[in-house]
């Protein structure tokens, strides 16, 4: 039995000595944060309040659309309700129900 194993182990550390060197560099790195991507943001964005950089942490709005918010918001005055978003070019049906909860108007 103890042959069997000893057998086994050698038969195993073989192996491993006999795997390609870049097998090991290509492994994904072992430390979590490197691994894994955090959670969108869900604090709350005061469309009437906030400038572009800020608009940009809701999920899926670009440069682009944060500054058409922020020209709209300009050129209309202030949002009265959420639901005045989806009239800004560039915020459809997907980007406003992702988005919806997160969206206050102060």
């Amino acid at each position: 039995m103890h042959r069997v194993r000893r057998s086994i182990v050698a038969s195993l550390v073989a192996l491993g000595s006999l795997a390609p060197c870049a097998t090991l560099a290509a492994a994904p790195p072992s430390h979590p944060r490197a691994t894994t991507t955090s959670a969108p943001d869900a604090t709350p964005v005061n469309i009437n309040t906030a400038d572009v950089k800020e608009l940009m942490k809701l999920e899926g709005v670009s440069h682009k659309v944060a500054e058409k918010i922020v020209e709209y918001r300009g050129a209309h005055g202030p949002f009265k309700k959420p639901e005045e978003l989806r009239k800004v070019e560039g915020i459809g049906n997907g980007l406003w129900e992702k988005n919806r909860t997160r969206i206050v108007i102060k």
